[in-house]
This record gives C-alpha cells, structure tokens and sequence, in this order.
C-alpha cells in the first residue's frame, strides 16, 4: 500500500515557505504521494445566498501544475498527484503539454487525476461547455495519450483536430498515469476502458465500498483488462 497526502491548501494557504515545507516533511516522513485539488473560479457567495457548502472565492487553491513544477525542485522522491484537475474546462493540447512538462521537470514523478468538475461558473469563465463534459473528457484522455506517445499526432474527433502535430518535450514514459475520478456509472466504464486508476470519494469499511470496486472489477473485466492493473 502506498500513502499520499493533501496539501490542505484552503486551511495553511499558500505561502511558498508554508508549501515547500510542508512537501519537505511529508517526503522525509516516507509519504509517496503529495495530492492537490484544483479550482480555477471561487464564486463570490456575497450574489448567490444558496450556494451552500461548496468552494467559494475564500478558498485558495493554487494552480497545480505550477505549484508542482516548484515543488519538483524541492523534494526529491515524493510523487505529485492532481485530485483532481477538471479537465473538460481546459484546453486539451495545452493541459497535454503542462503535464508533459511537469513529468519531465519532476523525472517522472506525476500522476494525473482528471474529473469533469460540478461548477458551472467555471466552465462559463473558461469559454467550455458545461453540459457536454463527460462526453469530452473521454475524447480529450484519448487525444492526449496521442500526443504524449508520439512526436506527431494526426487526430480527427468531435472536438478536437491535430493536423499532423505534436508537442515537445514528451514524458519520460511516453506515457503519464491517469486516474479518474468520481462515481457516476459512465466514470466507471470509463476507467475500466482507457484509466489506470479510480481517485474515489470515502467509504467506510463495508458493503458500500465492496459493491464499488466490485462494479468497477466487472466493468474492467468485460472491457477485457486485468482488474489488478487498475490502481
């Protein structure tokens, strides 16, 4: 078993003293991982009173790749892990290269946990669609497995077009992991089509948490995968 942490970076901000530190510390005490969520847009609840319980302009959060890229630097060992970037409000070819990136800068050591996000002001600030975002995602992971194997990419989907392209540098794997995350059924078949691993919300010990990675082991198996390979 391996063991991450998160950067708790709504509670100790993000002070770049405060960061590197607190990765200095979770690699000297053996974490393998260090996670970090990821929002671009807080909403200022000030014009919206039933927003509830959700990430509002208060909380901070740091943008992942170029907080990892500093941390790279810093540590040495520990890996990096986006819980999880919202890639369907991103420009795929872009993301694609910060990854391919930051992999190299870091010597291999991120692991890419994607979701769709639940914000719809986000995706309003971004110039993305918010109601076509699964479907996207799909198509996006695709594309972006393409390019990091390849120098040059020659795609044709229902959102995107590379015309015999490519982005430079590629991962040190030619490949980088990604995990997604989430529980609706069609993230299920998703990771058992084309992921490497399920970033799941908690469940206790259980008959809740045993029929979610039974569902997922059945979905995996009928896309003709080895369960233990998925993470």
């Amino acid at each position: 078993m391996k063991l991450g942490i998160s950067l708790p970076l709504v509670d100790i901000k993000g002070d770049p003293a405060t960061v590197r530190d607190f990765a200095q510390n979770a690699e000297s005490l053996g974490y393998h991982h260090l996670a970090a969520p990821d929002h671009v847009l807080g909403v200022n609840v000030a014009s919206r009173p039933d927003w509830g319980n959700r990430n509002t302009s208060q909380d901070f959060f740091h943008d992942p790749f170029v907080m990892f890229g500093f941390l790279s630097a810093c540590t040495h060992r520990i890996e990096f892990s986006t819980q999880v970037l919202i890639l369907p409000q991103r420009q795929t070819v872009l993301v694609a290269k910060q990854a391919a990136s930051l992999d190299v800068l870091s010597g291999g050591r991120f692991r890419f946990g994607v979701g769709v996000g639940w914000n719809p002001v986000e995706f309003v600030g971004l110039n993305e669609s918010f109601h076509n975002r699964g479907r996207r995602q799909e198509e996006q992971v695709r594309l972006m497995k393409a390019l990091w194997a390849e120098p040059h990419v020659v795609f044709k989907g229902q959102s995107h077009t590379i015309e015999d392209a490519g982005i430079n540098p590629l991962p040190t794997r030619r490949t980088i992991p990604i995990w997604f995350g989430g529980h609706a059924d069609a993230t299920l078949r998703r990771i058992a089509k084309m992921g490497d691993g399920w970033m799941m919300l908690a469940h206790a010990k259980g008959p809740e948490a045993e029929a979610a990675f039974a569902k997922l082991r059945g979905y995996v198996e009928e896309a003709g995968r080895d369960p233990g390979t998925i993470g």
